[in-house]
């Protein structure tokens, strides 16, 4: 893969030897030269467990304090639409948000469902699964409290999840976002991670961690600030 002139240039102000600490992570972020768009910031984990394992399987939803700064898109599926619109959902409904589904259409980042919907929205799992869109009573997107749900979304509440090779990428901000709100956010993330480490792990949980924006290097983080977990 080619290397943009950006990247490359970020690449040197970066030790890709060193670890450092989140403070010193998130400064030399902002050392880096942007992008024409502000540019999204991901904390990216290696974890020990093994994704062969359901009971070693990794996944949760966390407030960042400071909001994800994304422009989140909200559907709900509801045979009460206009609660769900009034609440801030782009859209809502049922029997023809399905179909519009099954159609192909999946511009929205994040899909809520009643728990009376949810027999139907199996329908669409195949469409919806694949894009990580699928409601899920653990990522709290299957809820009867649906104002709720779409205001904690659109406020900041994120989802992550291991992937089939033990690696997580989760968002904590943007770069317009000022060098505390960012630790913050991540320190968020880290806690929320750490706290749902399985039982059946034994040895390392976290190995590693970087932090990175869209279209720049990851720093590593030092080892110190998860060692705990």
């Amino acid at each position: 893969m080619k290397l943009s002139k950006r990247y490359k240039k970020s690449s040197e102000v970066v030790d890709s030897e060193k670890s450092y600490s989140l403070q010193e992570a998130v400064e030399l972020l902002n050392q880096f030269e942007k992008a024409k768009f502000d540019e999204t910031v991901e904390l990216s984990i290696r974890l020990g467990a093994d994704p062969k394992q359901g009971t070693q399987m990794v996944r949760g939803t966390l407030s960042l304090p400071n909001g994800s700064g994304k422009d989140v898109k909200v559907i709900v599926f509801t045979d009460n639409p206009q609660e769900a619109l009034d609440a801030g959902a782009e859209e809502a409904g049922l029997d023809e948000l399905i179909a519009k589904i099954k159609e192909g259409w999946t511009d929205f980042d994040v899909a809520i469902s009643t728990t009376a919907a949810m027999k139907q929205v199996r329908t669409v799992a195949r469409q919806l699964g694949p894009r990580g869109l699928m409601p899920n009573p653990k990522s709290g997107t299957v809820t009867d409290d649906v104002s709720a749900g779409i205001k904690e979304v659109k406020a900041g509440r994120v989802e992550f999840k291991m992937d089939k090779t033990s690696n997580m990428a989760v968002i904590v901000g943007k770069r317009s976002f000022t060098c505390e709100q960012l630790c913050e956010n991540v320190q968020s993330a880290i806690s929320a991670i750490g706290n749902a480490r399985p039982d059946g792990i034994s040895g390392r949980y976290i190995t590693n961690m970087s932090v990175s924006s869209t279209m720049s290097p990851g720093v590593t983080l030092a080892p110190s600030i998860y060692s705990e977990f």
